[in-house]
């Protein structure tokens, strides 16, 4: 039987700083405001010879720089089906029912999401986690994303093996 433990990441420097609105319905949003979005990882894995999981720094530099990315930008949910993007040489003109938004390219990731909430980042985070790593000595995988005090969202990947 294999030994299994859990690390838990929950590093002060996994957080990004950013601009988003929430969409409720066709014709409902919010403001445009900020967070700062925290970012934790829960990894499941078993425990070798030597008492160790798997170098899980690999994690916590995907992680950091996945946070990097997106750090003091306004997000956009590119894939909502309730907001048109067009797009000129310096802006990203965004629709919501009959407003009209406008923003600097250079201030704006378009993120390939439905809404930006912290359960659709946390799975985004999830995937680019798996998309840049060896998973074969991970049982699981939870990536959580904070916007406020103990309010999280998470996603998780069990392995099928």
């Amino acid at each position: 039987m294999k030994r299994l433990a859990t690390i838990e990441i929950d590093k002060e420097y996994l957080h990004f700083s950013s601009a988003h609105f929430t969409i409720f319905s066709p014709t409902e949003r919010e403001r445009l405001h900020g967070h700062n979005f925290q970012v934790a990882a829960k990894i499941t894995s078993p425990v070798d010879n030597n008492g160790l999981c798997f170098p899980y720094q690999i994690i916590k530099n995907i992680l950091r720089t996945q946070c990097e990315q997106l750090d003091e930008y306004t997000l956009i949910a590119e894939n909502s089906p309730h907001l048109k993007i067009e797009e000129t040489e310096s802006h990203y003109h965004v629709t919501f029912a009959d407003a009209l938004m406008h923003f600097l390219k250079s201030d704006v990731k378009l993120l390939p999401v439905l809404n930006i909430t912290i359960e659709e980042l946390a799975h985004l985070l999830l995937e680019n986690v798996l998309a840049e790593m060896d998973t074969m000595q991970i049982v699981k995988l939870e990536i959580k994303v904070s916007s406020g005090p103990r309010q999280w969202g998470s996603c998780s990947w069990e392995s099928t093996e």
